[in-house]
């Protein structure tokens, strides 16, 4: 196991291959994704380390779980995290991109999960693997729309986490492509401050009233958490 490894109670991820580290988008999504005991097929769209797909593993003992990643030396190290997870049997990566998997696969998903890249413009880093993940050049925003809506069971959910703006365009443009926003968290990261994030969740079906909720992750002391998010993220966070 690499030296560079995030720790959680049930399994540990080695991050020292992948552009983007361990944060918390990525646990809060794994957590917070609508997800029903009944679900036994799961895509996670650019599964970097392989944790947000672990995690929907561990919240769902029946469900198989398929990781897609472009990025070759990160999609080689969430296998080895997957592989090394006590849910080793219900997990998969696939090595390609999201857009060939689509064209490629003829299997329908209930939980379709992503923390997908976000910047559409700006300076770019030196570092190209964290430009990837982090800007919509290789996953523009309609190709992951059209994908998941694809690939998507009739009555699946597609889960996403956004910056603020970035999530308010997402919500437009995902009706568009004929989705329905059916739940969605306003995520700050203390009580005092604006929303930095939206946790949102979309259906093929039209929904008659969006469930909205506000969650704060801690109040004025670092690492002094709010019981909504330790709520939330209690079975995966290893101190708490």
């Amino acid at each position: 196991m690499s030296t560079d490894t995030f720790k959680f109670k049930q399994f540990e991820i080695a991050q020292d291959q992948c552009g983007m580290k361990i944060g918390t988008d990525g646990v809060l999504l794994g957590a917070w994704a609508p997800l029903t005991a009944e679900a036994k097929n799961i895509l996670d769209i650019g599964t970097g380390t392989g944790v947000i797909a672990i995690m929907q593993a561990q919240r769902c003992p029946t469900a198989n779980v398929v990781g897609v990643e472009i990025e070759e030396k990160s999609a080689k190290q969430a296998t080895e995290n997957m592989n090394a997870s006590p849910y080793k049997e219900r997990l998969n990566v696939h090595l390609g991109s999201i857009q060939d998997f689509a064209r490629e696969s003829d299997q329908k998903f209930d939980l379709i999960i992503s923390n997908p890249p976000f910047f559409s413009g700006g300076t770019f880093s030196q570092n190209q693997t964290r430009n990837d993940v982090r800007h919509t050049v290789k996953l523009p925003n309609g190709d992951l729309l059209r994908c998941a809506h694809q690939l998507l069971a009739k009555d699946g959910i597609f889960s996403v986490i956004l910056p603020y703006i970035e999530g308010l365009r997402f919500q437009e443009m995902a009706d568009q492509y004929g989705f329905h926003l059916s739940h969605m968290t306003e995520v700050k990261p203390k009580v005092d401050k604006s929303i930095e994030r939206l946790l949102m969740a979309f259906t093929k079906q039209e929904v008659a009233e969006v469930k909205k909720n506000e969650l704060v992750i801690q109040h004025d002391a670092r690492n002094d958490y709010t019981e909504a998010y330790i709520a939330l993220t209690k079975d995966f966070y290893l101190n708490l």
